[in-house]
Parts: C-alpha cells; sequence; structure tokens
C-alpha cells in the first residue's frame, strides 16, 4: 500500500500509556494548580492582567507533560479533558452540595470601604492601591468616597458597591408590573 494513503489507526486511538496513570497525573494536576490559583492574588480588580495571563500560560506548558507524560492518541487526550471537566463539576457540585466547602472554592467578600473610610490592610491583602479603588467607584457613578457606606471586593475580582443615599423601595414600588 502507498505511503501517502496508509494511516496508522492504532497511534490515533490507542493508548500508550496506562490510563489509570493519565486520570492519576490529571487529576493531581488539576487539583494542585486549582489550590494555587485559588490562593493567589489577583493584580487586577474584575479583570484578567497581563501577569494572570502569562501564569495560566505558563501553568498550561508546565502542566502538560506532567499530566500526560508525551501522548500521541485522540484516546489520551479525550482522557485528559474528561478528567479536567470532572474535577471542575465534581467541584462545583460539591460546593453546592456543602456551604463550607464553598467558601474555600470561592473567597468571602473582602470589606474595603466602611462609612466612607478605606481599610488599608484589606487593600494591601488584596493588592488594590488607593488609585485603583477610586478608579473602580467612578466606574460605578461615585465620585466621593464618602459617598460609599460598604464597598467589597467580591470572589471574581468586582467591586460591589453600597452608598449612603441606597434607600430601600417601599413595599408599592417593589411590585413587578
Amino acid at each position: 500500500m502507498d505511503k501517502w494513503f496508509y494511516i496508522d489507526w492504532a497511534a490515533i486511538f490507542v493508548p500508550s500509556i496506562s490510563i489509570f496513570e493519565l486520570i492519576i497525573r490529571g487529576s493531581l494536576v488539576y487539583l494542585a494548580l486549582f489550590t494555587v490559583l485559588r490562593f493567589l492574588p489577583s493584580r487586577q480588580i474584575g479583570t484578567l492582567g497581563i501577569t494572570d495571563v502569562l501564569v495560566v500560560v505558563l501553568f498550561a506548558e508546565a502542566a502538560q507533560n506532567a499530566m500526560a507524560s508525551h501522548y500521541t492518541s485522540i484516546t489520551e487526550g479525550g482522557i485528559l479533558v474528561g478528567t479536567v471537566i470532572f474535577w471542575s463539576y465534581f467541584l462545583n457540585w460539591l460546593g453546592y452540595k456543602l456551604p463550607k466547602f464553598q467558601k474555600f472554592l470561592n473567597p468571602p467578600p473582602l470589606l474595603l470601604v466602611k462609612n466612607g473610610q478605606m481599610i488599608h490592610r484589606h487593600l494591601e491583602k488584596a493588592l488594590i492601591t488607593e488609585d485603583e479603588l477610586m478608579s473602580k467607584l467612578r466606574q460605578q457613578g461615585v465620585e466621593f468616597l464618602a459617598e460609599v457606606k460598604l464597598a467589597y471586593m467580591e470572589a471574581d475580582g468586582g467591586i460591589s458597591i453600597i452608598t449612603t443615599d441606597t434607600k430601600p423601595l417601599s413595599p408599592a414600588k417593589q411590585k413587578v408590573k
């Protein structure tokens, strides 16, 4: 048979290493990277900064060999993708079923401003400068820090703000028409 038309189906579909080893490698690398990224503070507020992209790209490169040694078949790639999807789903499911585990998966909101006063130790913990915080406040229509009753950095990196002029709606205004 002409080598131009020869397809090595075994190389395409038959794993070259143990399926169990692929699952173990994929699981260990996923859980290790998840743990590192969970506790790594983001320098950017609510955005993916250049250092975050660099970390993800370098992690992916470093993790590739740790996860699969040197795999060549489609089956091995599918098993690794399935392992990552499994862990992602399982951790989210576990967080849904166990509220205490949810606190591990997503950090609680971090209070940054209380009654118009910045909480500097929390800004430092989140690696947020005063200028960055003020920029986020202005983007949400808050001109002066004194207008802020509470401001939190949420788990996704976004800033939620409760201003001093926020008043609850009367029961008549709460009805949906």
